[in-house]
């Protein structure tokens, strides 16, 4: 299991009025349409290498339909790629890396899944940076549903090049 973090009361924070809504978070990350799997970000520490963001989830969700009929679940995978790009966010945000740089998963280790997230549901993450360099960022992610341990993970980014030459590659 991955090893507790600094505590941080998520009820000190306000939710209804985020640091950064889905606009910002394009100006940032480049996952659009069914791959965004951040709604907003409602706290971001970098003395403490923290942040904190979540996804609202819809029965209007690409996966709702086939997983599983009838009883649609989040899939895990999801989860961390919503962590990544949590991490992600606060890696280019935090200007540690060059601008316009793209961070790709490096990795995930420790991960486990401890309860079923569903549409209707807000999935809330909160990210502590454990390793956080030009070369490399790792967090350890924990997401909860109204308070409830949902999954964590710890998670690796690098970077993969400059998005603008990537793109037209």
């Amino acid at each position: 299991m991955i090893a507790e973090s600094p505590a941080l009361d998520l009820a000190s924070l306000d939710f209804a009025n985020p640091l950064v809504g889905i606009e910002g978070i394009r100006a940032v990350n480049p996952q659009r349409h069914e791959f965004e799997m951040l709604t907003a970000i409602v706290h971001i520490d970098p003395t403490s290498h923290v942040i904190v963001g979540y996804k609202d989830l819809t029965e209007n969700e690409f996966w709702v339909r086939g997983h599983m009929p009838g009883f649609p679940l989040l899939p895990g995978v999801l989860m961390c790629e919503g962590a990544a790009q949590l991490c992600a966010f606060y890696h280019i945000s935090q200007r540690i890396g060059e601008p316009g740089t793209l961070l790709g998963m490096a990795g995930l280790d420790e991960t486990r899944f401890v309860r079923q997230v569903r549409p209707g549901e807000r999935l809330v993450m909160v990210g502590h940076g454990v390793k956080i360099n030009r070369r490399m960022t790792k967090f350890r992610v924990e997401g909860t549903v109204n308070g409830e341990k949902v999954f964590e993970t710890l998670v690796s980014g690098v970077p993969i090049g400059k998005l603008e030459e990537l793109r037209r590659a």
